[in-house]
């Protein structure tokens, strides 16, 4: 029996990381202007959503596949708190040298 709910979970897991994967691909692929076109904290409203829907993968693999939920609350804490600050201080540098490449490029390369 403890068999079938693994394979269950494995499954439950697979479907979970596919959809928000597949949601991911296809606003790539398709790029709606409303979301593409515009700019919120300096970048688009798109970006925003790559990058919260990567956080929220990255948080769901640590959580299943490191078996975190049946750890202390502390040891989650710790070890997804700290993944979860590196990657959005990660993004924010990434953004930041980002913006200020392009404003100093712009002038010099076409686009």
């Amino acid at each position: 029996m403890a068999h079938e709910s693994n394979l269950k979970r494995i499954w439950v897991v697979f479907g979970i990381l596919s959809v928000i994967t597949i949601v991911e691909v296809i606003l790539g692929i398709y790029k709606p202007a409303a979301l593409h076109l515009t700019s919120f904290f300096g970048t688009s409203p798109l970006n925003w959503l790559f990058i919260i829907l990567t956080l929220v993968k990255a948080y769901y693999i640590t959580w299943a596949f490191m078996h975190m939920e049946g750890e202390t609350k502390w040891l989650r804490r710790s070890v997804v708190w700290t993944a979860v600050f590196l990657i959005c201080y990660l993004v924010t540098l990434l953004l930041i040298e980002g913006d200020y490449l392009h404003s100093t490029l712009a002038p010099l390369v076409k686009w």
